[in-house]
């Protein structure tokens, strides 16, 4: 069920980086043509990302852990879109930025008492 979630959360974020900066290429669009496609590519968004939250809340993961992975799941999907699609580079920086992240889902994960 983990695997279903990720799965479901990595495919969902595509779809909400898309919706949320793909429009920036098109920079001649009228700002209600941005929202309005924006809006309709966040409906498939929608469409995946409430089933992998219910999936993982049944399988054990709370919401700490679902809200945590989730944002290290949209870091990762923006950063392949951001430096693959949008053409901006890649700073090391960033790279000790989601290697802090990605400490911060091991220490939601771990069993620490």
């Amino acid at each position: 069920m983990f695997y279903r979630t990720i799965l479901l959360l990595i495919c969902s974020n595509v779809f909400m980086t898309l919706a949320w900066y793909h429009h920036l290429k098109n920079e001649n669009w009228p700002l209600w043509k941005a929202i309005l496609l924006s809006w309709l590519i966040a409906f498939f968004e929608y469409c995946l990302a409430v089933p992998a939250n219910r999936i993982g809340q049944k399988s054990g993961i709370n919401l700490f852990q679902l809200k945590i992975t989730q944002e290290v799941i949209t870091l990762a999907v923006f950063t392949v879109y951001a430096v693959a699609f949008a053409n901006n580079a890649f700073h090391w920086k960033y790279l000790v930025s989601f290697l802090l992240l990605i400490g911060a889902v091991y220490f939601v994960f771990a069993d620490i008492k």
